[in-house]
């Protein structure tokens, strides 16, 4: 798969929605995640990133003017022991729940699917990230309407074993803007993963649409030791 790259392809989709990237840093010390939210209507557009405790939770910027957080109000980020999950909606809470009971990545995502926000009907994104004995491992999945049909839902899980410095993944819930919004298609696109957090966080931040882009968290975290920073970047502040 050829490498793209990552800041031209924000710079030029307007509304690529939620995305995830999850990598390795180039000098193959740190996994690195990303998630990011954009929105387009004033609810969607009313929300912050804010820490809890090792992971992250959407809040209202402004409470009064939140309308319906049924799919906006969640937490993308939990952590379980050595496994850190990032998601676009509660199916956070359900990866975490199963995988405490001893449920794979797979199957919790097997009792989700898409979002019920019919006609577009969101693709849910999710990916797990596994640092063991100096090993990072990570899988990425998409569950996604049948080309709009909500009677159907189609499954991809992708996963990358002994990930190579300096690479990663990035995949997003919309092909571009359109209405109804395009789902994502394909497999995860390969990016570069640098060194440096703040490069990265900051990268990411310009190269989002202006208008639609909500709110951006990164994490790198040291392979060997399990410590991690974070960065966390609202548009409400």
């Amino acid at each position: 798969m050829e490498m793209i790259s990552l800041a031209q392809t924000l710079r030029e989709n307007s509304y690529p929605g939620r995305g995830i990237v999850i990598g390795r840093s180039e000098n193959g010390r740190k996994a690195a995640a990303a998630y990011f939210i954009m929105g387009r209507s004033e609810n969607s557009r009313n929300r912050i990133f804010a820490e809890e405790g090792e992971g992250i939770r959407t809040q209202a910027f402004d409470p009064s003017k939140l309308t319906d957080p049924s799919l906006i109000i969640y937490a993308p980020v939990r952590v379980l022991g050595n496994r850190t999950i990032v998601t676009n909606g509660d199916q956070t809470d359900t990866i975490y729940e199963c995988m405490e009971k001893g449920m794979t990545f797979e199957q919790a995502l097997r009792t989700r699917e898409f979002e019920p926000d019919g006609p577009n009907y969101t693709p849910r994104i999710s990916g797990i990230m596994e640092i063991e004995d100096g090993q990072f491992n990570y899988s990425m999945s998409i569950l996604k309407s049948n080309n709009g049909d909500p009677s159907s839902c189609s499954r991809y899980t992708f996963s990358y074993e002994n990930c190579p410095a300096g690479e990663g993944h990035f995949i997003h819930t919309y092909q571009r803007d359109g209405s109804p919004l395009p789902s994502f298609e394909g497999e995860p696109k390969l990016i570069a993963i640098p060194d440096d957090i703040e490069k990265f966080t900051n990268m990411l931040w310009l190269n989002l649409n202006e208008d639609n882009k909500v709110s951006l968290f990164v994490r790198y975290i040291d392979i060997e030791t399990g410590k991690y920073e974070t960065r966390i970047v609202n548009k409400n502040e």
